[in-house]
């Protein structure tokens, strides 16, 4: 008996892929070994195994030169008898800023075949086993592809609730010169920051280039201030003709404290049946400056508002301005304190116009002006009596003392 395994390897598919790809690669490995010849004679025992059978196969990927990591363990084959293939999985990552080009990947075999098989005596067979370790080089392809990096994230009024710009600086760090590019931002998964002009057309993009890019991004009503994610990519024509993707780059974009208001009274109390004009301190605490201001009140029974609107003009952060309402109570008005609704209209800096969260602009009902009340009745009846005495006795001295 003669021969021996003879063992090749490929991938399975494409052997392209591109910077930070993911992905499990596929390794078939095929046995074309032959057995030459078998003597075959009366008292001859035949061997169990084939010496071209390879027993015990273990294959295992190494990552060579290549910008890769394979993230897997050698793949236990088994036996592979001739004529047969057997194909292994290998879990591997891609370097996401791998320079393109053509890399050897090692697919290392090790097992071991049927030698020789000596006959001893009438009943006896010996085995003997070689064992062998080859390297098998596979050819990989990365192609290449734009990487971006963006080096600079500046926000400019960009606070909760209103709409903003986003600075970026971008570099082209991978292996293709684009053409055709367009930088565009994304809403990254649930994040408050949506872009309302995401994209800035830069035209050729070679590598190295930086580009700076200003984007329109709208932020959530709800947003904190803290740190949110926003999504970069550019979309461009690659080195084959075709328009693709870039891979996505994250970045952190701070976000400022929402507008907010508080409504203070100053001067904010009437009788039943009056009419005055009630005021109060508006304070901009939030952090960012709201533009045209104006507050708005909505008059509740028992009062009507002759005048809702009061201008307030621009408010920055910390800023305080008084609003000024024409009310009046109805005269059967209940003595006590009462909460009217109240708003703040305003615009941002891109003039979008914006309503503040709800405010409560109180008022008070007293009663009306009432001297019993305010010196007590029998302090009242005194002063009345005084002033009677006093006029009995200006009118005794007019007309009774004699002259």
């Amino acid at each position: 008996m003669a021969g021996n395994p003879e063992l090749s390897a490929h991938i399975v598919g494409t052997n392209e892929f591109s910077p930070g790809d993911d992905l499990s690669l596929q390794a078939e490995i095929e046995n074309t070994g032959l057995n030459e010849f078998m003597i075959v004679k009366s008292g001859i025992i035949s061997p169990g195994d084939l010496s071209s059978t390879a027993k015990q196969l273990t294959v295992t990927l190494g990552a060579g030169d290549a910008p890769l990591v394979v993230k897997a363990d050698p793949q236990i084959a088994g036996d592979l008898p001739a004529s047969q293939s057997a194909t292994e999985a290998f879990h591997i990552t891609v370097n996401k800023y791998a320079p393109a080009g053509v890399y050897q990947l090692p697919v290392i075999l090790n097992y071991t075949y049927l030698y020789q098989a000596n006959q001893e005596g009438s009943e006896t067979l010996n085995y003997q086993y070689k064992s062998v370790n080859q390297t098998i080089l596979v050819p990989i392809h990365i192609k290449p592809q734009i990487e971006i990096a963006v080096s600079d994230v500046q926000a400019d009024n960009l606070n909760a609730g209103i709409e903003g710009y986003v600075n970026l600086t971008v570099k082209n760090v991978g292996s293709d010169n684009g053409q055709n590019a367009v930088v565009q931002v994304r809403q990254s998964q649930d994040s408050p920051l949506v872009p309302t002009e995401g994209s800035n057309y830069i035209g050729d993009f070679p590598v190295g280039v930086v580009t700076n890019c200003s984007f329109r991004v709208t932020v959530d009503h709800d947003a904190q201030q803290k740190t949110y994610p926003l999504d970069v990519l550019v979309y461009y024509k690659n080195y084959e003709g075709d328009y693709v993707d870039s891979p996505i780059e994250t970045v952190g974009v701070p976000v400022g404290q929402k507008v907010k208001f508080t409504m203070t009274p100053v001067d904010a109390s009437m009788s039943p049946g009056g009419k005055t004009v009630l005021t109060y301190q508006v304070q901009n605490v939030g952090g960012t400056t709201a533009y045209n201001a104006e507050a708005r009140i909505s008059a509740i029974v028992p009062f009507t508002c002759n005048d809702d609107t009061s201008f307030l003009g621009t408010i920055a952060p910390g800023e305080t301005r008084t609003a000024s309402f024409d009310i009046t109570a109805d005269s059967d008005a209940t003595v006590k304190d009462y909460g009217m609704d109240a708003e703040v209209l305003y615009r941002d800096s891109l003039d979008n116009q914006f309503t503040s969260d709800p405010l409560k602009a109180n008022i008070q009902v007293v009663p009306p002006f009432n001297p019993v009340n305010l010196i007590g009745l029998p302090a009242l009846i005194v002063i009345l009596l005084a002033v009677l005495a006093a006029a009995g006795y200006g009118a005794y001295l007019r007309w009774f003392k004699p002259r």
